[in-house]
């Protein structure tokens, strides 16, 4: 209470954040919001590009006095700056200390870990929601899973398997998150041990990742590949938190090379290494892409089939599950958490209804 802003998008002038900014300026209504950056003079042309004449902040992640200051303003912070390893803490801290909850696009395991090992208590203390994965890692997989098992029966053992397959091209930033991946794959092993260590795990329950791998789904015209990505770990930290995965999860996570039909057709996930931060394909290219994620469930007795899709995968559907994420957190009622939780956890039913809303597809085959 007596904050000026509900909402501040950190990093508008980056190419997925200009995408959210856009978004936001088309479907905030009354949340009072703002754009922050280091760069005035940039975040007044993406003010005058999308037409919406909001505030303008200036926040540097080399500068946590400023972050300090912009957590302070806000209800909530969307961060679409990365690599997140590099630049990403200050503005957690800040968010967890002030009791400002906080969303961002991370695919970086180190990073998540790493945030809940520094800042997860504190934000307990304070009420804080930090989100992190709020795009294309890990939304359609985290509300996949969290929609099919809500379609099995209860208090049995249940295990999903995931087929991601899809059209389109990573951004310049995603390309600059993944391989300061591959650069320490210690550190992030590091960080999942310390993790494990010290995070509480559900009494008389449990969730894990399928060690196989091979799915037990077949794959009809194609070969699936498992995907050692952040998703999995997003999905059962999901899968501990709530008792509805039953007491005893297993979630398997694979890439579907399918040619010619099957989960999708000759798709696939182009890595444009030539674009830098803040660069994107043209709105003509972004309209012929596309994302399909399939689950098959199982569980007493009873197997389905899921499907969750939308249009371009590593932009402007990104864009669109930040933003209803972020406005999903302002608005709507949903359950009592605090602390690093995830999607499913925080948000829920209450977050598929506005995916579906807003031309995301969760369906039952």
């Amino acid at each position: 209470m007596g904050r000026p802003y509900d909402a501040v998008l950190y990093g508008a002038t980056g190419f997925t954040g200009g995408l959210t900014a856009e978004y936001l300026a088309a479907h905030a209504g009354e949340t009072r919001w703002a754009l922050a950056g280091r760069d005035l003079a940039k975040l007044e042309r993406v003010r005058d590009r999308i037409g919406v004449d909001v505030p303008l902040l200036h926040a540097d992640a080399g500068d946590p006095a400023s972050l300090d200051a912009l957590a302070r303003s806000t209800r909530l912070v969307i961060s679409t700056v990365g690599p997140y390893l590099k630049y990403g803490e200050p503005l957690v801290a800040a968010c967890a200390e002030h009791g400002t909850d906080y969303v961002d696009l991370t695919g970086e395991p180190a990073f998540v870990d790493l945030m809940y090992l520094r800042h997860h208590r504190r934000a307990v203390e304070t009420g804080a929601r930090l989100v992190h994965a709020c795009g294309f890692d890990s939304i359609p997989y985290d509300l996949g899973v969290y929609y099919t098992v809500q379609r099995l029966p209860e208090n049995v053992p249940l295990r999903v398997e995931g087929f991601v397959s899809a059209n389109g091209s990573a951004s310049g930033g995603t390309v600059a998150s993944f391989l300061g991946v591959l650069r320490d794959p210690l550190g992030m092993r590091r960080a999942a041990a310390e993790r494990a260590a010290v995070e509480p795990l559900p009494q008389g329950r449990r969730a894990r990742i399928a060690r196989s791998p091979l799915p037990r789904t077949r794959v009809h015209g194609g070969v699936p590949v498992p995907l050692p990505t952040l998703d999995p770990q997003i999905v059962v930290r999901s899968a501990r938190a709530l008792e509805r995965y039953g007491p005893d999860f297993t979630y398997a996570h694979f890439f579907a090379f399918v040619r010619g039909g099957g989960l999708g057709g000759s798709g696939g996930l182009r890595a444009t290494l030539r674009q830098t931060p803040g660069e994107g394909p043209s709105a003509e290219q972004r309209a012929k892409n596309w994302f399909k994620a399939r689950f098959q469930g199982e569980g007493g007795g009873v197997r389905i089939a899921t499907e969750v899709a939308g249009g371009d995968p590593g932009y402007t559907e990104t864009a669109k599950m930040l933003s209803e994420s972020a406005l999903c957190l302002l608005h709507d009622d949903l359950p009592a958490t605090a602390g690093q939780v995830t999607t499913a956890q925080a948000m829920g039913d209450a977050l598929i209804a506005r995916l579906q809303r807003a031309g995301i597809t969760f369906r039952t085959l």
